[in-house]
């Protein structure tokens, strides 16, 4: 495969990658059955601000992004779009689908959703322009203080959740679904789905 090709399927890869990330979390939202803890945590600040869910995940990026200065972190191209992107994509998806309250839909949607998000996120970090914000925050502590991943992973993302709840986001079954399965989906779609030029991540989803 030649650079250009390369190069191309990464240019593409990347939007498209945020853009159906933005849809899956719509679709787990409109399911009803709980959702990720970060957007536990964003659906608590809509709750008491009013701000539209797309603009509060374009904020909570772009907050999390700051957190990467003295850790040291270098964004990516991906990193600006993930901010960037996912926000607008996630809230158009909650205009076009609407909120379910039959349980078979619901799971049905949720799981749809869940695997939608697997794939986008083989798409996006594969494409090699960077990871989120999110997920550089967990590697870039794991690089400055030595501490396992999966304990810096689960710290972050237990409180992330707790403030989330705390603030009136939905956790449910969805949430626990999402905390065990998301990891071992992405696991599988990424090595598919990564660029083979693309330089590797540590996968944290």
């Amino acid at each position: 495969m030649s650079r250009r090709i390369i190069l191309a399927r990464r240019i593409v890869q990347l939007p498209v990658g945020l853009f159906l990330y933005g849809i899956a979390m719509s679709m787990m939202i409109e399911a009803g059955i709980g959702v990720g803890p970060w957007d536990v945590l964003s659906q608590g600040i809509v709750r008491h601000t009013g701000i539209p869910f797309g603009w509060v995940t374009n904020i909570v990026g772009a907050l999390v992004l700051l957190l990467w200065i003295p850790l040291r972190q270098r964004p990516g191209i991906g990193t600006l779009l993930n901010v960037l992107l996912i926000g607008p994509s996630a809230q158009l998806g909650l205009w076009l689908i609407p909120p379910q309250h039959a349980l078979l839909v619901q799971v049905m949607l949720f799981a749809g959703g869940l695997c939608l998000l697997a794939v986008a996120t083989g798409l996006y970090i594969g494409a090699g322009f960077g990871p989120g914000p999110r997920d550089g925050l967990m590697t870039g502590v794991h690089r400055k203080f030595g501490w396992r991943i999966w304990i810096v992973r689960t710290s972050i993302e237990v409180t992330v959740l707790a403030a989330g709840w705390l603030l009136g986001g939905n956790v449910g079954i969805g949430t626990l679904a999402f905390a065990l399965l998301v990891g071992p989906m992405v696991g599988v779609t990424l090595p598919l789905l990564r660029v083979p030029t693309a330089t590797r991540e540590l996968v944290t989803a």
